[in-house]
């Protein structure tokens, strides 16, 4: 298992290494890790070019993983018992690849829109409930990172529900700490907005403000 595990990383972090940021950014001539947050991920596209790249960003993240996360998960190890730990090492690959493209000096995005893909291949039922959630408290309280931190939040838990308490899957303490990592490093890419949440300094959607750093 160790070595498909790798294999799995490996493939995952290539796919992940695919910026559809950056690729939209060549298009517009413009460098989104010299504009507004400097991350090459949705939000940030959004923020400079509006809904429509934002939108195109975020689809073309999703399908960057939810793809080899369905090969991996239903075509090449399909017949395997561990199929959907497989999957979860894959989609963490493809998440570090976005987060840290090696091409790009490892500075890419925060791992949300790549996230959320892991979720829906991992369990379709997340996806509306984390819909929910995000948009609930974006609108409640105007701040995107605090949705996209609640949603990292919600991945360990959902295992945790659908996994260990509904189900009594083998793999189950396994995944939990696959997917635990996926909240530690959304939290990570995350620390700066934290920090400006707790002193009260966060941008908010709508709110014109200097540069996020």
């Amino acid at each position: 298992m160790v070595v498909k595990i790798i294999c799995c990383l490996l493939a995952g972090y290539l796919c992940g290494n695919i910026n559809v940021a950056w690729l939209i950014g060549k298009y517009k001539n413009i460098d989104f890790r010299k504009v507004g947050s400097g991350n090459l991920g949705t939000t940030n596209v959004m923020r400079t070019l509006g809904k429509k790249y934002g939108l195109i960003t975020y689809f073309g993240d999703f399908l960057k993983v939810i793809i080899p996360m369905i090969l991996v998960q239903y075509v090449i190890f399909g017949d395997e018992d561990y199929n959907k730990l497989l999957g979860l090492y894959t989609g963490f690959g493809c998440v570090i690849g976005h987060c840290y493209p090696f091409w790009l000096h490892f500075k890419g995005g925060k791992g949300i829109a790549a996230m959320s893909a892991v979720m829906a291949c991992f369990d379709p039922l997340v996806i509306p409930i984390g819909v929910v959630i995000f948009f609930a408290i974006v609108f409640k309280t105007k701040y995107v990172s605090l949705g996209s931190l609640a949603i990292a939040i919600l991945f360990p838990l959902w295992v945790v529900l659908r996994c260990g308490i509904l189900d009594t899957n083998p793999y189950f303490v396994h995944m939990l700490i696959v997917t635990l990592c996926y909240t530690a490093t959304v939290f990570n890419m995350h620390r700066a907005n934290i920090q400006r949440l707790l002193n009260g300094t966060e941008n908010k959607i709508g709110q014109k403000k200097g540069v996020e750093k």
